[in-house]
């Protein structure tokens, strides 16, 4: 049951990618993270609420946020951090990026969080594991390699490559702290409560931006479209059904990783099929390539 609730997972994620396309195109980065982070903490308000004015009844069901003390807070505090540092850059790539170049390069992040496990948690690979690392890495390598021309001769488009290699690393980073805090906490009040700082920060930083407008008494014009809101409600409910399978004991934490980055490939097949992106041949060997590797990294961790 937890593979399958991995590919619905996978499936949404897809989704969340192909609406924050749609939503950025005419919109700024700031404008569309700040509505879906505060989305986000509306839906989960739900719960939250739901769980201080019937605690028994909700104990009982996956869904019942339990409080953190103080230090639980902070650590929760320093994921909001984090993974608003590694959204912010993902969304600034994927806004000027095409989504068939941004989805590849995602799609490799449990590897570099695997990696990263290897040497803090002192975990060990096996040879498919190995394979699938190798495959990946130099899948990766040949592409920026291929585009390494285009990146010289478009120093604009460089700044946005850095921009999506440093979402993948902060993601990678933010998935062994992830590893670190469900050890020690709940994963539905981390969740919760990394929302609502994420969506607090976000508050100010769009106010501090928008400041002139605000004085002005104008508000910022944002082109609502139903990607604006879908954004949230797939990263919610890709987030639950992730962390659900990762409850059933007989769960693989690199498989359900594995299978659940995999749903890239939906906005890879959209940027090619939908929006006619350039050098599909290419793009797709690529993708291919680090289908592979994470496949091989799958079949070592079953």
């Amino acid at each position: 049951m937890w593979t399958v609730l991995a590919f619905i997972s996978a499936l949404c994620l897809g989704c969340y990618d192909i609406c924050k396309k749609i939503a950025l195109r005419r919109n700024a980065v700031v404008d569309v993270l700040t509505i879906s982070v505060c989305v986000s903490a509306c839906i989960l308000c739900v719960p939250l609420l739901l769980s201080r004015v019937a605690p028994d009844t909700m104990a009982d069901t996956p869904f019942f946020v339990p409080s953190l003390d103080l230090q639980a807070h902070l650590y929760t505090l320093l994921k909001s951090v984090i993974v608003l540092s590694s959204w912010i850059f993902a969304y600034i790539s994927l806004k000027h990026l095409p989504i068939s170049v941004v989805s590849p390069v995602q799609a490799t992040r449990p590897m570099w969080t695997l990696l990263g496990a290897l040497f803090l948690f002192h975990e060990h690979l096996n040879s498919w594991q190995w394979t699938g690392v190798i495959i990946a890495i130099g899948t990766v390598f040949v592409f920026s390699f291929r585009n390494k021309n285009q990146i010289k001769n478009n120093k604009v488009d460089a700044v946005y490559y850095v921009c999506l290699a440093l979402a993948v690393l902060i993601g990678a980073c933010s998935g062994l702290y992830d590893k670190y805090l469900m050890r020690r906490y709940d994963h539905n009040a981390v969740q919760v409560y990394y929302t609502f700082y994420q969506a607090l920060m976000m508050i100010v930083v769009w106010l501090v931006m928008h400041r002139k407008e605000l004085s002005q008494r104008l508000l910022p014009l944002i082109y609502w479209t139903p990607a604006v809101f879908l954004i949230s409600v797939f990263l919610v409910v890709s987030d639950n059904v992730y962390m659900l399978a990762l409850r059933d004991p007989d769960s693989l934490i690199a498989v359900v990783s594995t299978i659940r980055r995999g749903g890239t490939v939906l906005g890879f097949a959209y940027g090619l099929i939908w929006l006619k992106e350039k050098d599909p041949l290419h793009k797709i060997l690529c993708m291919i390539g680090i289908c592979a590797g994470l496949l091989c990294l799958a079949i070592g961790s079953i």
